[in-house]
């Protein structure tokens, strides 16, 4: 038994040696000192030793136990403090210059489009339009029949729509080709006066080129009360121009049709790059449309309960992506969607 705690201190000595840590020395202290140790084994069988032996192994364990505690309480006062140094010197090694300049964060940007959504936007509400928001997936009755387009009215020819099969008996629904499907639902639940405009994503089933795309945004315009005229229309058009392309812009006016409004007209502003004399942009002509608009179609009143005797109003349209096109030269409306940083990191 005498050999055997030689053997423990020989090897508790080794590994003590070896300890770089409080958490090392915690774990040594519960493998020799502990309740399940060998040492304290062996404690608990002195009783069934000889009593001469008994003598012996109990003075050896005892002193063996003796020595342990104390080499512990040492160990632990000495890695503490080489603790406390390392901690020290790596602090001081890591401390932070203050009057170093920071590092530059680089700051996100809102996407082109939306940019000019809320520029155009801003506009409007200085003028005293509200903006709403309506649904994407809309239907037929909204987007087609209250705006005077029937079933079997030509005009839907000029709408490649995206329909979406319903299950038999319930309407047929769409994405929305147009937002001017918010007349009828703004016209239906307010009495006049009304003015919003209302931006979105509209959808066309058609070939994408440098020209068109399947998804893209608009802004539709609404404006209903007594006694509104095509002179409400005209100047309230012709100051959205002036606000958004400059004082210096001219605005023409020319007829247009649109199956949810009589007269129709298109609004174009003289060309930006040549003042009017002709060049590449305006195909020579001076002029770049940029919207459709018109009075809004007394049938169109009469579906929402308005009546046209006493109820006359305006509406306008605008296809959002064209104007940061004119306005900054793009060519290609597909860079609006393409995700190249190159190009959103220009606005």
């Amino acid at each position: 038994m005498l050999e055997k705690l030689a053997e423990i201190k020989s090897k508790a000595i080794d590994e003590l040696s070896n300890l770089s840590d409080l958490r090392e020395l915690e774990a040594w202290r519960v493998r020799y000192l502990g309740k399940k140790s060998e040492l304290t084994q062996i404690l608990r069988g002195l009783a069934s030793l000889p009593l001469e032996e008994r003598k012996a192994v109990s003075a050896s364990a005892n002193e063996l136990k003796a020595f342990f505690e104390t080499s512990h309480r040492e160990n632990k006062e000495s890695l503490k403090e080489r603790t406390y140094r390392d901690l020290e010197t790596t602090v001081k090694g890591e401390k932070i210059d203050v009057t170093l300049p920071g590092r530059p964060i680089p700051l996100g940007r809102l996407h082109p489009t939306t940019q000019m959504l809320r520029k155009i936007c801003d506009i409007f509400v200085a003028l005293g339009f509200q903006v709403v928001e309506g649904p994407e997936v809309e239907w037929d009755y909204y987007n087609f029949e209250a705006l005077n387009i029937p079933p079997d009215h030509p005009a839907r020819d000029m709408f490649a729509t995206f329909w979406i099969d319903a299950e038999s008996g319930q309407r047929p629904m769409l994405l929305r080709t147009h937002t001017s499907p918010m007349q009828i639902r703004v016209m239906e639940r307010t009495r006049p006066p009304v003015r919003v405009v209302v931006p979105g994503k509209v959808y066309r089933y058609e070939a994408t080129d440098a020209t068109h795309e399947s998804m893209f945004y608009q802004i539709e315009g609404l404006a209903v009360d007594e006694h509104t005229t095509f002179s409400d229309l005209k100047g309230t058009l012709y100051e959205f121009a002036k606000r958004l392309f400059g004082e210096e812009r001219q605005v023409r006016f020319r007829c247009d049709y649109f199956p949810f409004v009589e007269p129709g007209v298109e609004m174009a502003i003289d060309c930006m790059v040549c003042g009017g004399s002709g060049c590449r942009l305006c195909s020579g002509t001076g002029w770049i449309e940029i919207l459709g608009a018109g009075m809004v179609h007394p049938d169109v009143l009469r579906r929402v309960d308005y009546d046209p005797e006493v109820y006359t109003g305006f509406a306008f349209g605008l296809g959002l992506e064209r104007i940061p096109m004119l306005m900054y030269g793009i060519d290609d409306i597909r860079l609006f969607y393409s995700n190249d940083l190159r190009f959103l990191r220009q606005f």
